[in-house]
């Protein structure tokens, strides 16, 4: 997709040149970034993709001056004649928010919780273009209508939290453009969205690019989304910039093994059905849990929003459901509620006890039992603790009598067992990629020994390669320690190698089950088959918007 018939014709707006990136830690100094040299032109779509840690994100972080305090840079980022590394706070923030701007990995620690949407875009407007409240706020408006938010005017007044993720990454490109910004860096804008809704992001960058006519720097993991948005690619792997080229020829003829293990890359295998005698671990019946959304004395009674409608579920010792749908079908929640972390309806057993309406404290010794991967690892990761406390942190709960070093020497073990260097335990989140946080969730969850394991969106910030990598890790803990899965994902391939039995819901209500290969290589309803297309269709290559 190109947003100009000759988008290298203006030449460079932005130059990387020997940008170097460094961490200090516990455990000495990191290269991150060694030395690379990349561009963007004009008008033009750049990638930059590689495996989790290979510095794609902190490149650009590094050139944003985005860094964490413990990071450093040198260097030059040139940007219209101007180093960015170099230039004072003041003269930075001319350039940053208003003509360079991010979308980051996980909006929801990138929206404050606390402030209403309509607030946190008039708040850049304000600042960088010296609006009045009335003018910012309808330019606020005309920005979730420029990006296509149902009901603009009622979603000013809304929460965060009361948006889905598709919602809350629109209103992040929303915020993004408030300053009609000469750059868009991307950075895994679509991570954690079903197929559809990510195809209707894709689409919607596509045409603000088209309608404003800027750059985009996309960072992602996904291959099939750079085939589909990008003109050129750069490829990185250890910090280091191993191939570069337009699209179609590095996806056609790759030069470097790496590139050519990232295109061969995909999770691979059927899950086989548990035995038909089974004993069912969790099960659910006629399940609801309805939000109030909204009311107060000016804004009328509140809206009730039933997230997840009657449903009924059972899952046996070593089965795995996938649970799929859009953003906002209740996946997540039926999750939760299952758990008991939410208020519902309806009935709920686990190993045949009905815990529908335990409390906090008989709840407790079944917490390591039954435990969930959030889909939001950095949210869910205390920054205050290094990974080793958090990992261990369970243990004080659940097993008191361990010692520090028993304690320390079970997260060595988690850590291997995720495919992460034990060595790095005493280093703290924000060090981590986004698919390194992944799996420091798993390793959390998975060294209490549960029996049932909620998975929510646990791979989608990880790389295929990663993924790979995962699913087999969750299948062989699964098959050693006989785990029961609840696999919630938009990722259909990672589905289909990770599930027995899949769920397919649309508005908090079941429209179609059955066995894996049943729903699709045979789905039956027109929402199902509408998935499966949509999956289909991000493979295409370099498909038309």
């Amino acid at each position: 997709m190109n947003a100009t018939n000759n988008p290298t014709a203006s030449g460079p707006i932005l130059s990387v040149k020997d940008l170097r990136v460094r961490f200090r830690t516990l455990d000495g100094e990191i290269d991150a970034v060694k030395g690379i040299n990349l561009h963007v032109n004009a008008g033009e779509t750049v990638a930059i993709v590689g495996e989790s840690g290979s510095g794609k994100s902190q490149t650009m972080m590094a050139a944003m001056r985005l860094l964490a305090s413990n990071g450093e840079a040198s260097g030059e980022v040139d940007y219209r004649g101007k180093n960015l590394l170099t230039l004072d706070k003041a003269a930075l923030n001319q350039v940053r928010g208003a003509k360079i701007s991010m979308i980051f990995q996980e909006p929801m620690t990138s929206l404050d919780p606390l402030y209403t949407i309509g607030n946190q875009l008039i708040e850049p407007i304000r600042r960088h273009r010296r609006l009045g409240a009335a003018e910012a706020r309808k330019e606020a408006l005309r920005l979730l209508e420029l990006v296509k938010i149902p009901d603009p005017e009622r979603r000013m007044r809304s929460y965060p939290y009361e948006m889905s993720g598709g919602q809350r990454q629109r209103v992040m490109i929303a915020m993004a453009l408030a300053n009609d910004p000469d750059i868009l860096i991307a950075d895994e804008p679509t991570t954690a969205l079903d197929v559809t809704v990510q195809a209707q992001i894709l689409t919607l960058l596509a045409e603000l690019q088209r309608t404003l006519g800027m750059a985009i720097v996309f960072i992602t993991h996904d291959l099939n989304i750079v085939r589909r948005f990008s003109d050129r690619v750069y490829v990185m792997r250890s910090g280091q910039v191993v191939e570069e080229g337009e699209t179609e020829r590095v996806f056609a003829a790759p030069q470097h093994d790496y590139t050519k293990m990232l295109l061969a890359a995909e999770p691979t295998g059927r899950k086989a059905p548990p035995p038909a005698g089974a004993p069912v671990l969790l099960e659910g019946r006629n399940v609801e849990v309805a939000f109030r959304i909204g009311g107060g004395f000016l804004s009328g009674p509140p809206l009730l929003l039933k997230a997840v409608d009657r449903i009924s579920l059972s899952l046996k010792q070593g089965q795995t459901i996938g649970i799929v749908g859009e953003s906002g079908s209740g996946k997540s929640t039926l999750g939760r509620a299952l758990l008991r972390l939410l208020p519902s309806e309806g009935a709920i057993r686990f190993e045949h006890k009905d815990i529908s309406a335990a409390n906090t404290e008989t709840m407790r010794p079944l917490r390591r039992e039954l435990q969930l991967v959030f889909q939001d690892p950095f949210g869910s990761l205390s920054p205050r603790m290094t990974i080793g406390q958090v990992i261990t942190e369970g243990l004080l709960v659940h097993e008191p009598s361990l010692s520090a070093k028993d304690r320390d020497a079970r997260a060595v073990i988690a850590l291997q067992r995720v495919g992460l260097d034990p060595a790095m335990r005493n280093r703290y989140p924000h060090e981590f990629s986004g698919g390194q946080r992944q799996r420091i969730a798993i390793a959390r969850a998975m060294i209490l020994r549960p029996k049932v394991v909620v998975l929510d969106e646990p791979t989608s910030a990880l790389d295929r390669s990663v993924q790979k990598q995962i699913v087999e890790l969750l299948r062989d803990l699964q098959a050693e320690h006989e785990l029961s899965y609840l696999f919630i994902s938009h990722d259909l391939a990672v589905v289909r190698a990770m599930a027995d039995y899949i769920i397919v819901m649309k508005q908090g209500q079941i429209v179609e089950q059955g066995p894996t290969e049943d729903i699709f290589d045979r789905p039956r309803e027109d929402y199902t088959r509408a998935l499966m297309s949509a999956a289909i269709d991000e493979k295409k290559f370099r498909v038309a918007v």
